[in-house]
Parts: C-alpha cells; sequence; structure tokens
C-alpha cells in the first residue's frame, strides 16, 4: 500500500509541479479542470446518480472551461468568494449537525447541485489563485497539506477525544489542535522567510497581514484550518451516507480525486474572499 501511495504521489506531482511553475495560468487551469470533472463524477456516483454521474462529471469541466474561456478563470467576480464562504460555513455547519442519516433525506438533484457547485467554486479559486501567483497558492496549499499532516500525528500522539465519531472515528479534537498549532508554525517561518528572500509575488499570509494586520492573521488561519476539517468531514459524512470507503478507485493506495481535494474545497473560495474580495 505505502509503495502505491509514493507511486501514484510521484505521478500526480510530475503533472502537478510543472503546471505550477510554468507563469501562465491555463495549463493548471485546465488540470485543474479536469481533477474537479472526475471529482464530479465521483460525487455523483455517491449520490446515487447511477448513468447520469458522467454526464454530471462532463456538464461541471464544460462549466469550469466556459468560465476559463469568459477570463473568469484569472479575474472571477469578488462575489462568488463571499457566496462561497457563507454556503460553506452555514451549510456545512448544517449538514454535519444534521449527520450522516440526514444527508440522504434530502433531494437526489439538490445534493448533485450542492456537490457541483462547490467544485466548480474551488476549480475557480484554484485558478485565480495560480493567477495571482506561485507564492500565493503554494502558500495556501501548504496551509491546508500541513494543517493535515501535524492532526495526523498529533492525532496518533494525543488523540484522546473524538471529534465526529459518526461521520469519521479517527479524527480526535486533539488532531484538530495539533494541526491548528502547525499550520500557524508554517505560517510564521514562511513569512520570516518570504522576508529574507524578499520574494517578488506574496504569499497568501503576506497578504492578509497587510490587509488585516497579523492578529487577525493568527485568528485566519485558524478559521482555515478549521474549514478544512469541515471540507474533510463533509465528503466522509456523504461517503459513508454511501456505504463507500473511498470516492473511486482511480488514485492506488489514495482512493479519488475527491478524497484528495475535499479538505481544498472551503479553503480555496474563504482564502480568495479573506485575501482579495
Amino acid at each position: 500500500m505505502l509503495r502505491q501511495r509514493i507511486l501514484t504521489a510521484a505521478v500526480l506531482l510530475a503533472f502537478l509541479i510543472p503546471a505550477l511553475v510554468v507563469e501562465a495560468t491555463w495549463p493548471f487551469a485546465l488540470l485543474a479542470l479536469g481533477a474537479m470533472a472526475i471529482g464530479g463524477w465521483e460525487w455523483s456516483r455517491l449520490n446515487g446518480a447511477g448513468r447520469l454521474s458522467v454526464p454530471l462529471g462532463v456538464a461541471l469541466g464544460v462549466a469550469c472551461a466556459v468560465s476559463l474561456w469568459a477570463g473568469w478563470g484569472e479575474a472571477a467576480p469578488r462575489i462568488v468568494w463571499w457566496l462561497a464562504t457563507g454556503a460553506w460555513v452555514l451549510g456545512g455547519v448544517w449538514v454535519l449537525h444534521g449527520g450522516v442519516a440526514a444527508w440522504p433525506r434530502l433531494p437526489r438533484p439538490l445534493r448533485w447541485a450542492i456537490g457541483l457547485v462547490a467544485l466548480w467554486a474551488a476549480w475557480l479559486a484554484l485558478a485565480n489563485a495560480k493567477a495571482i501567483g506561485l507564492g500565493f497558492i503554494l502558500s495556501i496549499l501548504v496551509l491546508v497539506w500541513s494543517a493535515d499532516v501535524f492532526a495526523y500525528f498529533g492525532g496518533r500522539a494525543f488523540g484522546r477525544r473524538k471529534l465526529a465519531p459518526a461521520i469519521s472515528p479517527g479524527k480526535s479534537w486533539e488532531g484538530v489542535w495539533s494541526g491548528m498549532l502547525g499550520a500557524l508554525a508554517i505560517a510564521a517561518a514562511w513569512l520570516l522567510l518570504e522576508a529574507g528572500a524578499g520574494a517578488g509575488v506574496p504569499s497568501f499570509y503576506a497578504v492578509v497581514s497587510r490587509r488585516w494586520g497579523w492578529a487577525a492573521l493568527v485568528g485566519i488561519v485558524v478559521f482555515l484550518v478549521a474549514m478544512s476539517v469541515v471540507g474533510d468531514l463533509f465528503e466522509s459524512l456523504v461517503k459513508r451516507s454511501a456505504g463507500a470507503k473511498d470516492s473511486s478507485a482511480l488514485l492506488p493506495g489514495h482512493g479519488g480525486v475527491l478524497d484528495r481535494v475535499d479538505a481544498l474545497l472551503p479553503v480555496f473560495p474563504l482564502a480568495l474572499a479573506l485575501a482579495v474580495a
């Protein structure tokens, strides 16, 4: 399993790194578009779309392509980020409060729409973040990844109190706190290195600290880590409702695309709202 995970990660990075490093936005936007279209297919399957799963995934890809053609891939209307923020904060809390049993009671078309719109907004935010610059998008990615890593090891070492046992039994409150502390440490280290190196494109941390202040930056990093947990739990709730362990088996050792991007779905639109909207 570990060998599979490493090989799959290496292949994914072989595509991701060149798309991130190249100056133009469209290679990364197209790569993310393909990933989100697959995620749309996975989401639709988990929510009982059956034969409509592929058309729905294609429709999501077309929606992203139209947005790219319209110029939204580099400069989307700022209201999109605030609408996404409200939807994730209020809707995420509502869905998690309802639990696994409540999710299937929603009409299927509504469940399909919720996931597809969330994936589209995440794609749009990813493309816009790449258009701002490599340092900006990387700093948000590292925020989510570092929180996940610190939460994993902190949960294993100190985890006692379960966070949401009915949704994701492995997660603990201690893991959440560890993830927040780790993300804050990474943010501080990034800002120190950025100040010393004099980076041309400011990171998300630098943009937010200049706009809202240092104290607010701490709260914003904690808030985004909390929302990454919401994204993770949301997908876990949908999988548990469908009786599935993974969103698909497309990525050997990793599950599906949704399993890799679930925590990113709320974080990127919210980060754009706080940084540029």
